[in-house]
């Protein structure tokens, strides 16, 4: 574990904004994270804990609290359980992306359709990460993780994880740090049923088909693509924080109205109906490319906002504001962000 001071995290996260933090601890090798519990411990609120940085918005002035960066790594494949699904252990650190390619590889069928979404596996739970009728409830068996209020290890299964749409028990917390996660999948060579549209017609297939995992997820990066949702793209739209807000919920009365009007409007697996957050920004009057706060703008390619030159914490949290406000005014519905805020 190495331990820096005043390191500056605009360059750990996806937007390229936010102050340094007062003490950066970067951990490799799960075995030295009792290490980071004798440094961090005792001081107030828990200390936060930074992936690959690609949800949050750090402020100006950095971040107070001590900051875990989680780099560790690794994949167990276990054997199946007494459902006879396959069991599959993975460090926090872990790439998504990676971890997705892994599952292909070996016919696991489950998280396919997270295809290109950045971040590490240890962030999945906290916000309950999802795409394209996929969310990380389907296959969360539990979570390892060090609570700081007992001050020892816990086993978190996913009624005690709280997930919800894009939100969870341990979102708006620094009570625990997640250290590994445990997830059941299915063998088979193909992916669950294509349900989105987008998808769908990326494949030329009806809605409701299944494909070969490969095929499945190739379709997923082309649509993310599209929208410049995937950060190996190599253009002005790189530093993004992906969908700032939400898809808010409506009623159904309402969620009739906007299909009448076009809207892309799903029903969740949490029962919730909601509405593309995106469609209505564009709704709203935005434009591609639109400026909206000194060196923040929509994205060229999709109704989201992307940092530019200039651009701040300040400036960013203000851009989130006044689409917000517009967004309100114009179309009835009440935006809400999905960044997580830190310091």
């Amino acid at each position: 574990m190495r331990i820096t001071y005043g390191t500056p995290l605009a360059p750990m996260t996806t937007l390229g904004i936010g102050g340094p933090a007062t003490a950066l601890a970067e951990l490799d090798d799960p075995a030295d994270f009792p290490e980071f519990v004798a440094f961090a411990q005792g001081r107030p609120g828990g200390p936060v804990c930074l992936g690959a940085g690609s949800n949050v918005l750090i402020g100006d002035a950095g971040c107070t609290a001590p900051v875990l960066r989680m780099a560790t790594r690794g994949i167990r494949v276990r054997d199946r359980d007494d459902d006879r699904r396959v069991l599959v252990e993975v460090q926090a650190g872990h790439p998504l992306g990676e971890l997705v390619r892994t599952l292909i590889a070996e016919n696991l069928t489950g998280m396919e359709m997270l295809a290109g979404i950045p971040g590490t596996t240890g962030a999945t739970p906290v916000q309950n990460v999802g795409a394209y009728g996929q969310e990380i409830s389907d296959t969360l068996v539990h979570a390892v993780a060090w609570d700081w209020k007992l001050r020892r290890r816990v086993v978190l299964d996913a009624a005690a994880c709280a997930l919800g749409h894009r939100t969870s028990a341990l979102k708006h917390s620094r009570r625990w740090t997640l250290l590994s996660l445990l997830f059941a999948l299915r063998r088979s060579p193909l992916s669950a049923p294509v349900t989105y549209r987008t998808v769908a017609a990326e494949l030329d297939v009806p809605v409701g088909a299944r494909v070969p995992l490969a095929e499945a997820a190739q379709a997923v990066l082309a649509v993310r693509r599209g929208k410049g949702m995937v950060l190996d793209c190599a253009d002005g739209d790189r530093r993004s924080a992906g969908s700032v807000f939400l898809s808010p919920e409506v009623s159904r009365a309402r969620a009739a109205r906007l299909r009448r009007d076009g809207a892309p409007v799903n029903d969740f697996p949490d029962g919730t109906t909601r509405v593309s957050a995106s469609w209505l920004i564009h709704r709203a009057g935005y434009e591609l490319g639109a400026p909206v706060a000194e060196g923040v703008r929509v994205s060229s390619r999709h109704h989201t906002l992307v940092a530019d030159e200039g651009a701040n914490a300040a400036r960013f949290h203000e851009a989130i504001s006044a689409v917000r406000r517009r967004v309100l005014c114009r179309t009835g519905v009440r935006l809400v962000s999905e960044i997580d805020f830190i310091g």
